[in-house]
């Protein structure tokens, strides 16, 4: 480890320590440099951070960053890309992206990449690694090895390194920030939101190895001592979804860490920089080579990228986040290999409003369970249940609030709905909107798209015939159905497929829970959004949306195999 080496020396002497290190290198010694002479080490570097300010502005295979024009004009002395387009640093050199596999950064064995575009200006966001498949095997085989040791550190030492990469979370969180606006046209509070949060599951992950815990279980037999026993189960697969990626990529491995496994997590295609990004603050907070590895793959190769994960022997818990319809394929594989997995699929919440509701507090969680991340997230209310009684009204304050909210990119400014993540999913929700119009629904508010970009939008007089009522939009809509009475809130409530989350309002508690007893869902609210996550709660679905629950004890019973172990203390009677 050198620290500035070449500060003070002459140009001759600079080639000549070079030189030293080159051959120092080439006898597989891992150096690494702090060094303001970036071209000298761009040459010698298998990997390099670019830091300004006390950040890390770029990183990423150092042959890439010197050859990227934009590195070049800023910190080699070649020209700028042209005149009228200065250089974006934080959208190009910072997004090269490899795979992690044993600590180590490693491009595809084949060498191929792929793109991921930013949803917005069509550029590129994003230049990742595309796995192989015996990259993914590659990985699984790194935790394998890193297994045993990590399954045998103790509890502390498990939290200590947890809330350490808590801590780096939070410092990085510019460049989460950064990578989740360019690959998903996010805004930046949610991407804020998401770093806080994921940062919080890190340490309730650290805050739970002590509580892992067995029981002494009463014995028929003379002399016996019957233990239940819980164990780190493996390595563990985390599939993690590009919506809230910090907050689902975290929590697909923080846990399974904290337990004593080693992880695999399977990148979005959709946002492989961020998702690395993940994995690189665990190395850096001091996690062994294995202990995390980091996949990703162009999306043509998920298929079998993933059933390699899967079938790999080592791999023993699975768990994935995403849509129902890939959640079912998921399923199928992991049933093939008789892997047990962890679903959190789609979503179509009801916010029931019944005739006694506070309407104006309605209309608050109304638009931040809708409209929130573009209502991109599982636990969105796509469906608002209201009593006819006062559904004029509440649908006169629900549009005025969501005609007042900013739209726009995000970083133009201070806008509460960025874009969606692409041109397919707003085209999905500008044909629903379509649909539901042409057969009687009224545009309460929204409706006008400028290409991934589209207003707060409600559609009123939603009915069973339109595409709207049952399918899952994933996009700033939200449909209102008007009901007659508590029975049919709770009948239409329940009439979909999915069963994540919901919400209830109404002034009277013990009528508002009686309701929400009634409902179909994993998780409900009373008097509060739709979307709603803390990383100490069961979250999780019925129908549908999974099955499985991560948050607090309930991951632990996900992530561990209980055993029942027996000492026989003493002579045992046998009957021969």
């Amino acid at each position: 480890m050198l620290d500035e080496p070449s500060l003070g020396l002459s140009p001759l002497m600079t080639g000549e320590l070079f030189k030293a290190l080159a051959r120092i290198k080439a006898q597989g010694t891992a150096i690494l440099i702090v060094e303001q002479n970036a071209r000298r080490c761009l040459k010698l570097a298998d990997r390099a951070y670019l830091i300004a300010n006390g950040h890390i502005v770029g990183q990423g295979d150092a042959a890439i960053l010197a050859a990227d024009p934009a590195v070049a004009a800023a910190y080699l002395g070649g020209a700028a890309p042209t005149p009228t387009e200065p250089p974006r640093l934080e959208h190009t050199a910072m997004n090269h992206v490899n795979l992690m596999i044993a600590s180590r950064d490693l491009g595809a064995a084949d060498g191929r990449t792929f793109d991921r575009a930013d949803p917005i200006t069509g550029d590129i966001a994003t230049r990742a690694a595309a796995a192989t498949v015996g990259d993914a095997v590659a990985a699984a085989d790194a935790a394998q090895a890193a297994f045993p040791a990590w399954s045998n550190t103790g509890p502390n030492e498990r939290r200590a390194k947890l809330n350490a990469a808590a801590d780096l979370m939070l410092q990085r969180a510019d460049n989460f920030a950064a990578l989740m606006m360019t690959e998903t046209g996010s805004t930046k509070g949610w991407a804020m939101f998401n770093v806080t949060l994921a940062a919080g599951m890190l340490r309730e992950a650290a805050a739970m190895t002590t509580q892992i815990t067995g029981d002494i279980i009463p014995s028929d037999k003379p002399n016996n001592l019957a233990m239940a026993m819980r164990q780190p189960a493996g390595v563990c697969l985390g599939i993690a979804p590009w919506n809230a990626p910090v907050i689902l990529g975290v929590r697909a491995i923080a846990m399974p860490l904290a337990c004593g496994n080693t992880v695999v997590l399977k990148a979005s295609e959709t946002c492989p920089g961020t998702h690395a990004l993940i994995g690189q603050v665990l190395r850096d907070a001091g996690f062994a080579p294995g202990v995390v590895n980091v996949v990703t793959n162009a999306p043509a190769d998920a298929a079998k990228v993933v059933e390699a994960l899967i079938a790999h022997r080592a791999v023993k818990r699975i768990n994935f986040t995403g849509s129902t319809h890939v959640g079912r394929i998921i399923a199928e594989t992991a049933a093939r290999y008789l892997k047990p997995v962890l679903l959190e699929l789609g979503g179509k919440a009801p916010l029931v409003i019944l005739d006694d509701a506070d309407l104006d507090e309605a209309v608050k969680a109304a638009a931040f369970g809708s409209f929130m991340n573009q209502g991109q997230i599982c636990m969105s209310t796509e469906r608002i249940v209201v009593d006819a009684k006062v559904a004029d009204a509440f649908v006169e304050k629900f549009a005025a609030k969501a005609q007042s909210l900013p739209v726009g990119d995000p970083r133009s400014g201070n806008v509460v709905l960025g874009a969606m993540v692409s041109d397919t999913a707003a085209e999905k929700v500008r044909a629903l909107i379509n649909d539901a119009t042409a057969k009687g629904a009224t545009l309460a508010a929204g409706g006008a798209t400028k290409g991934t970009i589209m207003p707060a939008t409600i559609l009123d007089h939603v009915t069973p015939a339109m595409r709207a009522y049952g399918e899952e939009s994933f996009g700033p809509m939200v449909t209102v159905v008007r009901v007659n009475g508590d029975e049919e809130a709770i009948r239409v409530a329940n009439d979909t497929e999915y069963g994540l989350s919901a919400a209830v309002f109404s002034r009277d508690i013990a009528r508002a829970l009686g309701v929400a007893k009634r409902i179909e869902s994993g998780i409900c609210h009373i008097n509060a959004p739709t979307v709603h996550d803390e990383a100490q709660m069961p979250f999780g679905g019925m129908k549908a949306s999974g099955y499985g629950r991560f948050g607090g004890r309930a991951a632990i019973d996900a992530f561990t195999e209980l055993r029942w172990i027996t000492v026989q203390m003493g002579p045992r009677p046998y009957p021969f």
